[in-house]
């Protein structure tokens, strides 16, 4: 069935992982008939966890769409990640959303993953509702669950619900505030209105008053109602409170079980009645072909256009999730990549459930669909009619931040390692994999642990590659502190022609210059001038491998001041070696030292962790530069610290701040390591060179 923008939702589902994301879009499935049996995630059946690692860990892993048709509209769940590693899952399905379900449960309340999820929807200006989960489960407190979030965002917070609850403070039924109706949960699952309980009717008349007042201050003309002591009627109480939530000075709050099925038809008419539909959403940014900054707004009627938010490549093929911004998209459509300016003739049409595609003939102004075989295609391009091409803003990923070195158990299988990882980032673009020609490694930037765990386990079980992990090499420098003079000569006689080559060469400190700089000094043609560039060219291959530990040297000066040649024997393969004898021989004598990489960190975090971040930071030997406060509670600290004691950085400020700390660092310059770590360095080279 088709449906037309209106009546089109298109909600993310976030929060903090464990706290029943995936079970509530399988309860609003299971409801609505979408799928024929409620799935569990012990029993790795669900319809949005459908991944072989999910199955196994138990937990989301990437972004799934669960289409729910209900009471003639239809409601595109995107079902995402709660750990903090898939953040870019969640940040592609901002893209596609209009609102966002942010999902808390009964027994904590406002977790770290809620407070992370309200961010950024405060980023992007996303109307919201808030859902507290698991409401029937052992343990759980609804009044203190939401107390924690009328502590967090005060009267802003509008309860819709009311909770009935046992002597034991367990949710066996839910008052509907705005309907003034109380229901409990039938034997089979159904929905069953009863009498709203004596001691729950002050409750409900005091939460009524409440969200009257709230629909007052939506409009002048509700105002003067209100004040004149008229009733309002439920169609204006839903018009206010739909305003409210679109101006965002209102963030209702429900409850249920997903398990049970308690509060899920209630969840939906509230999706329905109060969340925007797509052409009431928020514009995108984007810019035109001028390169214009320009707003796009959904217009069902204007020229096709769609955002691809989501790639995924499997063994069934490559498909391509978009949102259709304008107009409507049909199979065999030519459009225009924003990107690559290229035109492209657009492949089958989809709807997705979980991994299930039902194909369609057309995608309506607002809807969410895939397009298969789409092979240049990437995410976050935009697809126009080439009469109007406007490329929206790419989706805003965080920065990777934990580093990991990554190689074969078997040799010979590199190709096969980049091959799958490139396949992979394809599906995830928030890591990447650099190949440092230095320290011959190839190291993937993601964020966190587990997410390179995730991409072991699918190298070996989609790729059929064994992997293991190690820390990545720091690449040090080195350079000598005093000036030092000395021959190289190569001499060498076989039975024709022999070599000969004869240079002095002076090395000196050049602080401020990475890159050798190289003088001569000649006279009365000692060394002949066309040999000049094999003498330059020996030295800059030698530089390469220090005296100490095999860096690159750098800060150094070597001018050629004397030598001699053979008129028949000497050749530019001989002065080469004898510059590269030269160098040798200086190097040890130059004082030489090591010198470490030191990067800028700027390090986000809530007041009340500054201490145990700045004593963390003393104990890696930064320096602190200054703090800034961000304006909402946080602090920006600056610090300069040394890249060897970042390896594990990512990790330790998470179990830090519990996870509420984020951090960014950029290499800024060389500096002389300490003893120590020049003493450690050196003895891990030797090592290595001992392997190979």
């Amino acid at each position: 069935m088709s449906y037309s923008a209106q009546n089109i939702r298109n909600i993310c589902l976030l929060g903090h992982a464990g706290n029943g994301k995936t079970s509530l879009a399988e309860s609003m499935l299971y409801l609505t008939g979408g799928a024929l049996r409620l799935g569990s995630i012990p029993d790795g059946n669900t319809v949005c966890d459908y991944d072989p690692e999910e199955v196994k860990r138990q937990i989301s892993i990437s972004l799934a769409v669960a289409p729910v048709e209900y009471n003639g509209c239809k409601i595109n769940v995107l079902d995402t990640p709660g750990g903090f590693d898939f953040a870019g899952e969640a940040l592609e399905a901002l893209q596609a959303s209009d609102a966002a379900i942010i999902v808390c449960s009964a027994k904590s309340g406002m977790s770290v993953g809620a407070e992370k999820a309200w961010k950024y929807c405060e980023r992007r200006n996303l109307p919201r509702l808030l859902y507290i989960s698991k409401t029937d489960e052992d343990n759980s407190d609804y009044n203190a669950a939401f107390a924690t979030l009328r502590e967090r965002f005060g009267k802003n917070i509008a309860p819709l619900v009311a909770p009935i609850w046992d002597a034991d403070k367990k949710v066996i039924g839910i008052i509907d505030v705005l309907q003034k109706r109380a229901f409990e949960v039938g034997n089979k699952g159904e929905r069953v209105e009863i009498e709203v309980p004596e001691d729950k009717k002050s409750v409900l008349d005091e939460l009524y008053e409440a969200l009257k007042e709230s629909v007052a201050e939506t409009s002048e003309e509700f105002m003067d109602k209100y004040f004149g002591g008229e009733d309002f009627t439920y169609a204006e109480m839903v018009k206010g409170l739909r305003q409210g939530v679109k101006d965002l000075s209102l963030f209702p709050v429900v409850c249920g079980s997903a398990i049970s099925g308690l509060g899920t038809r209630m969840l939906l008419d509230t999706i329905v009645e109060l969340l925007p539909s797509p052409l009431e959403g928020q514009p995108l940014l984007g810019e035109n072909a001028e390169g214009e900054a320009d707003e796009f707004v959904v217009a069902p009627g204007a020229l096709p256009a769609a955002v691809v938010f989501k790639t995924v490549s499997d063994q069934y093929g490559k498909y391509s999730y978009v949102k259709v911004l304008s107009g409507s998209i049909k199979p065999d459509m030519a459009m225009v990549n924003a990107r690559t300016g290229l035109t492209e003739k657009l492949g089958r049409l989809y709807i997705m459930r979980g991994k299930k595609a039902e194909e369609v003939k057309e995608l309506q102004c607002g809807d969410i669909g895939a397009i298969a075989k789409m092979d240049k295609l990437k995410t976050g391009d935009t697809l126009c009619e080439p009469r109007k091409v406007v490329k929206i803003e790419p989706i805003p990923f965080l920065e990777p931040c934990y580093s990991v070195a990554i190689l074969p158990k078997a040799r010979g299988q590199e190709d096969k390692v980049a091959q799958g990882l490139a396949r992979m980032n394809e599906e995830d673009p928030s890591f990447y994999v650099v190949n440092n020609s230095e320290t011959h490694q190839m190291v993937i930037y993601a964020a966190g642990d587990i997410q390179v765990d995730v991409l072991v386990s699918k190298l070996k079980s989609r790729f059929n590659v064994d992997t293991e992990l190690e820390t990545p090499r720091v690449p040090y420098r080195e350079k000598i502190r005093k000036p030092v003079e000395k021959q190289g000569r190569h001499k060498k006689q076989t039975g024709g022609s022999g070599q000969f080559g004869d240079v002095w060469i002076r090395f000196e400190p050049n602080p401020g210059e990475d890159e050798l700089v190289f003088a001569e000094e000649v006279f009365g043609g000692s060394v002949p001038k066309n040999f000049f560039p094999a003498v330059e060219k020996g030295l800059r291959e030698a530089v390469l491998h220090g005296p100490l530990a095999g860096y690159p040297v750098v800060n150094l000066k070597a001018t050629l001041y004397d030598g001699s040649y053979h008129p028949v024997d000497s050749s530019e393969i001989a002065f080469k070696t004898a510059a590269q004898l030269s160098y040798k021989a200086a190097m040890p004598e130059g004082s030489p030292v090591l010198l470490e990489p030191i990067g800028e960190l700027k390090v986000t975090v809530p007041d009340s962790y500054m201490g145990d971040i700045m004593g963390d930071l003393n104990k890696r030997r930064g320096r602190i530069m200054g703090m800034d406060p961000t304006g909402d509670g946080d602090q920006v600290i600056s610090a300069e610290v040394p890249m060897a004691e970042m390896m594990s950085y990512a990790i330790d400020l998470r179990s830090m701040t519990q996870s509420r700390g984020s951090f960014t660092f950029h290499f800024v310059r060389y500096e002389d390591a300490p003893p120590a770590v020049q003493d450690k360095a050196v003895e891990a080279a030797k090592a290595l060179a001992a392997e190979e």
